[in-house]
């Protein structure tokens, strides 16, 4: 029997991943639990306090004591025992010591060796969940590979290998079409350990999954050379993410790139196709709006620190691209800056300056006039300088 039981705990300790103590741990409870049904009584209460058990790791054996306090005369046969019989067991001892007996095993009733059992299921299953919540929360705001299992009509449940993650609806990607046995990366949003089960929620829509991929892909950005700065996302469609290098000899947008586009590529395709767009970072407001309209051209930049405004003048032909399909390529721009982006093209530009100049002369004379007097006032130096 001795050996069994440890060859029991061999087999629990590489199949659950619990270790050994807590193995133990768990039968030690159980056999306590047989103890307490085996003698407890409809009109009394035992302590539990009294009672421990004791498995040999090494033999296998196992014991259940019961602390017992030397008394005259016994009025409750639970916690004391009286000093004639005592001393039949320790023959030196004296009233109102504590004394240790042992109970046999194989006095237990089936009853109470069933209950012992149910105890020793539900706190290998408790323990056995511990050990892969505290696997899973280090995981937390972080990446698994996982694959799809089953599709309901919101949820998506996605097998993690020792736990299953929820892919709620409105963490999935709208135009993304997942199989189930297909394998998928997704970031890990909230680990909860509840009474009942383990929850996990994942997403595949989070901006951070596109972080925590290049840094999968780029080993810069892992180890920090390249740090990625911000990035706006619309799941499945387009990423605008900006990036700086702390080394003056590291393109970081070439190292997140990668030799003929590799390193961007592989993220893309974890993304089923979802374009990246990807920036120099930039501590000038004007120079990181203009980045972040990418690829559209800029003419100038008119930014407002304070009030995170700023104008963007471009080319009449560049305004659409500027604005984008729908206005996402100006909606992520002004996502990735923190900025309200106001795009104007040339035209448009130059009738505001002309309202702006002109507003106050009704006549054009009296502009012209205006502007000679004003000409007049400037430095007769400039031209030398220039």
């Amino acid at each position: 029997m001795a050996s069994e039981l440890i060859e029991a705990l061999e087999i629990l300790e590489k199949e659950k991943d619990i270790s050994r103590e807590s193995i133990i741990g768990a039968i030690e409870t159980a056999l306590v639990t047989a103890y307490k049904n085996q003698y407890k009584k409809k009109d009394s209460i035992l302590a539990a306090e009294n009672v421990f058990a004791k498995v040999d790791e090494e033999t296998g054996e196992f014991f259940v004591y019961a602390e017992k306090t030397v008394v005259d005369e016994v009025e409750n046969s639970l916690l004391e025992i009286s000093l004639e019989d005592a001393r039949t067991i320790y023959p030196q001892c004296q009233v109102g010591e504590v004394v240790r007996l042992a109970a046999e095993s194989r006095e237990f009733s089936r009853i109470a060796t069933q209950n012992a059992k149910n105890v020793l299921m539900q706190n290998l299953r408790e323990r056995e969940k511990d050990n892969v919540f505290e696997e899973f929360q280090s995981k937390e705001k972080g990446i698994a590979t996982g694959i799809v299992q089953r599709i309901n009509d919101q949820n998506i449940t996605i097998n993690l290998g020792k736990a299953d993650g929820i892919l709620n609806e409105n963490e999935q990607v709208k135009n993304e079409r997942l199989r189930p046995g297909e394998r998928i990366k997704v970031y890990v949003l909230e680990v909860r350990n509840t009474k009942k089960s383990l929850r996990i929620l994942v997403s595949r829509t989070h901006p951070e999954l596109v972080r925590k991929l290049f840094e999968s892909e780029v080993a810069e950005v892992k180890d920090g050379t390249v740090e990625i700065m911000a990035i706006a996302r619309e799941a499945g469609s387009r990423t605008k993410m900006a990036v700086w290098s702390n080394d003056p000899d590291v393109d970081p947008v070439g190292a997140c790139v990668g030799m003929n586009g590799m390193r961007v590529n592989a993220v893309v395709s974890e993304l089923k196709g979802e374009k990246i767009d990807i920036i120099n970072w930039s501590d000038n407001p004007a120079i990181l709006i203009e980045n972040a309209l990418s690829p559209a051209k800029v003419i100038s930049v008119l930014a407002d620190a304070e009030e995170k405004t700023a104008t963007v003048i471009v080319p009449d032909y560049q305004l659409s691209l500027a604005i984008g399909k729908e206005g996402q390529n100006a909606r992520l721009a002004a996502r990735l800056t923190g900025f309200k982006i106001d795009i104007l093209n040339e035209t448009q530009a130059a009738d505001i300056l002309d309202e702006i100049y002109q507003g106050d002369f009704e006549e054009e004379e009296e502009y012209e006039d205006a502007y000679e007097e004003s000409s007049e006032e400037l430095p007769e130096s400039s031209e030398e300088e220039e």
